[in-house]
Formats: C-alpha cells, structure tokens, sequence
C-alpha cells in the first residue's frame, strides 16, 4: 500500500503524514460507518508528541464533519482504544502514534470495532479516497454534523480493569520504571501505587519531543542503570505509546519478549490455561525459546514480524498468549492487541506465584547470540531483490547450517533492511551479518 504499513499510516509529520492527510482518514471513516438510524461513535486517543495535538484536531474535524461523534481520551496507551472500543461499543478508534519512532515521527492507527488493526481492504479504500480516486464524500449538515465529547473519563475506565485482574497485592515490592516520557506516563505509576507497590519512575514529564528520547524499551540500558542504582525487584520499561513492554531482572539482565513468552508460558500451562499447549511467535524470536519449549513440552507458531500476524494466528488458532521478541505480547484472556501495562502485570502475577527473584524464573532459557542490523537502504524491494544479494544469503545459510539462521527482512514501518544472525558465538554472528551488509553496499543499495 501507498500510506499503510503494517501498523498503521506512519510517518514525519508535516512531511509524509500531513493534517490533510488526517482529515480525510476522518472523512472517510466518519462516512464508512454511516447506517440508517445509527450515530457513529469514534474513540480517539494519542501520545505524548507535539503533533499529535493537530492530528487530533484534523480527524475530528474529518469526523464530525462526515456526521460522527467523536471521544477524545486525549494522551492515553493504544491497548486502552482497544479495550475501549470493545466494553463501549464504538463503531471504531484511533490512536495516534508512531509507538517507539522519535518525536517528529506520527502515526494514525484505526482499531475496527472489535478492537483488532484495521481491515487491509478498508486501508486500501482510504488510500484511493487520499487520493482522489474515488468520488468525494457528502459532508454532514444541520443536526447531522458530528459532535466532539471529552472522554477521559474512560482512561480511568480502563486503569480500573487492569487493577481488577490482579491477584495479588505487590506490597513490599519495588518495582522501577521508565514510562518513556509516553502515554504509560498517565497511567502506570497510579496501577503499581494502588496495588501496593514501592514504585521508582523515571522518563514520566513528557514535553512534546522528548518521547522515546534515550529512554523507555528502546534504550533498555536506562532502566538497568535505574535498577542497579536503586536495588529494586523487578523493572519494566514501555514505548512511546505502550503497546509493548521490556522487563530488567534483579540482577540488572533484560527480559525481553522471548523470556516474556517463556515465563508466561510455562506458567499458563501450569495453570492449565495455556490453551493447546501453544504459544505463537514470530520468526525473530530466538532458537533458544524453541529448545526452552520443547523441553517444557510447549507447542509453539511463527508468524511474519508484525503483532498483527501474531494477533491473526491467534484469532485463527484460538491460543492464548504470544508475541514478539520485542515485547509486543497478547494475553488473549485479556487483551486482543498487545498491552506493555498488562504485561508487566501479567508478569508480577507469575513472579509472586513462583515467590523466587525474576532473574531465577528465566535461568532455563539459554539465548543463542544473535546479532541484528538495520540497514537504511535507498529501496527495499530493490535490496531484497537483488540476485547478489540472494546469492549472500544463500551462502550464509548453507555455512549456519543447523547451527544457526539468517532471517532478512524489510522493516514494514520504515526505510529499512533488517539482517539478523543467530549463531554459536557472537564471531560467527558479526561475520555474517557483514558479509550480507557489504554486499549491500556494494550494490549500491546503503544510504551512507
């Protein structure tokens, strides 16, 4: 597609996502939903970035001009439109974010009405609207014109439905965290506090351009220095609109999203709600996890890199819990996207099952060295496409062997080639990894 990647329509704002572009996503989505004797309800959220504010502003004059009421939940978490969209039945919602992206960077999300991505057909129709490729939209008029309600009302909505989950209290618990200056800064430390908590949180003043700025789940190094400075249990750090969540033992090692599918994993099946005994994941998650599972006698899938595939496998499948290596994780129980919030808390309630330090619970899981570059590239398919680059593919596999894997991907939001090698030894990961890069470059596919 021309504007929809796979998690939305990304993009530098004022640049490749404009208010233009806002507005008609509004107008059409304000009009799709039009039926006879319905008022169409749209719930809006968005992070902490300074451009939200217009994007906000463009969508529901989109919307209400197409005759759509909208709630504005204003700086609030992508799972919360989800959960929100499903309790109240809105017709379908938005958020607004570019999730782990610099500030400059904007999304539009649109959430259908069961609180999954957006259909690709319905993405496909928007983008010929964009485009002028379709006939222009009847605007709304007289008492048809749409209205627009604050709804913060139903953040304190969802807090309270993540607190109700909880088992058990955290009382004589520190727990770190880094909000990543985001929309967890609204709405995590509250949840750790009201279940008892002794609660440390850093990266919580959000000011428009400091999302995601050295901090939160893509700068992992900052909540493990905050561990190791003030000794706490257990740490969790989010992304920019916290969909997604990475953890920090106690003895200062990350837990990501394969130690997440493991831990949860196993304790599901303990609790006999493992579902199938399967766990789905995505072809980055690392060997290791699959040896850990086997021994543990856990099933599990892959899916293409994208939560949404995961999400797909999942509703298909009716399995109970997966996710990616990077910490987007579905508990279907109780979510049906991946939810940072409610994996850490889905986390605390298998820690205080087992009553020994994280760092213990995760000890079995042996991670093969993998070694990830992304490589900015001048055209995606151009690179993937290239018979030498194939060609050093295939020479990578064949030296791996059984011993290890290449996965070469492109980046589905960005202008990038991902390369990722899994081997014995951190040696053999970097010489591979610059054999396919090189050759890349060679051709003359690398923006230096």
């Amino acid at each position: 597609m021309k504007y929809f990647g796979t998690d939305g329509f990304r993009g530098e704002a004022n640049a490749a996502l404009t208010v233009e572009h806002a507005y008609k996503v509004g107008r059409f989505l304000g009009q799709y939903y039009q039926r006879e004797d319905h008022d169409v309800r749209v719930v809006i959220g968005k992070d902490t970035r300074l451009s939200g504010y217009m994007f906000e502003t463009a969508l529901a004059s989109g919307l209400t001009a197409s005759g759509a009421d909208v709630y504005e939940l204003h700086v609030t978490t992508t799972p919360s439109v989800s959960y929100l969209i499903r309790e109240e039945g809105f017709d379908c919602g938005i958020m607004i974010s570019a999730s782990h992206n610099p500030y400059f960077d904007n999304g539009i999300k649109v959430i259908n009405g069961e609180g999954y991505k957006l259909e690709p057909e319905i993405e496909n129709q928007i983008e010929q609207y964009i485009d002028g490729e379709t006939e222009e939209l009847p605007l709304a008029r007289r008492e048809k014109i749409g209205r627009c309600f604050d709804y913060t009302k139903g953040r304190d909505k969802y807090i309270e439905y993540l607190k109700s989950l909880v088992k058990k209290r955290f009382d004589g618990i520190t727990i770190a965290l880094d909000l990543a200056n985001g929309s967890a800064s609204m709405i995590a430390r509250a949840i750790f506090e009201d279940l008892g908590a002794q609660v440390i949180v850093r990266n919580d003043q959000p000011n428009g351009t400091n999302i995601n700025r050295d901090c939160g789940s893509t700068h992992i190094e900052t909540l493990q220095s905050l561990m190791y400075d003030t000794g706490a249990d257990v740490g969790f750090a989010y992304d920019g609109d916290a969909d997604r969540c990475l953890a920090v033992d106690d003895d200062g090692r990350i837990v990501d999203g394969d130690h997440i599918l493991y831990l949860c994993g196993r304790y599901l099946k303990e609790q006999g709600r493992l579902h199938k005994d399967t766990v789905v994941t995505t072809v980055m998650s690392n060997m290791g996890l699959y040896k850990a599972f086997d021994k543990l006698g856990i099933r599990y899938e892959q899916t293409a890199v994208g939560d949404k595939y995961v999400c797909e496998n999942m509703m298909q499948n009716d399995y109970s819990i997966g996710g990616e290596q990077s910490g987007h994780i579905i508990f279907r129980e109780h979510a049906v996207t991946g939810d940072g919030i409610l994996t850490s808390l889905m986390i605390m309630e298998a820690y205080l099952s087992y009553g020994k330090p994280l760092s213990m619970l995760t000890k079995e899981l042996v991670i093969y060295p993998q070694l990830l570059v992304n490589v900015k590239v001048k055209d995606k398919l151009a690179a993937r496409e290239d018979p030498d680059v194939k060609r050093a593919e295939d020479e990578v596999v064949t030296a791996l062997g059984n011993a290890g894997r290449l996965l070469l991907r492109e980046s589905g939001t960005e202008p990038l080639v991902r390369v990722m090698v899994e081997a014995e030894s951190d040696e053999l990961c970097r010489k591979n990894v610059d054999h396919i890069v090189q050759v890349l470059k060679d051709k003359g596919h690398v923006i230096e």
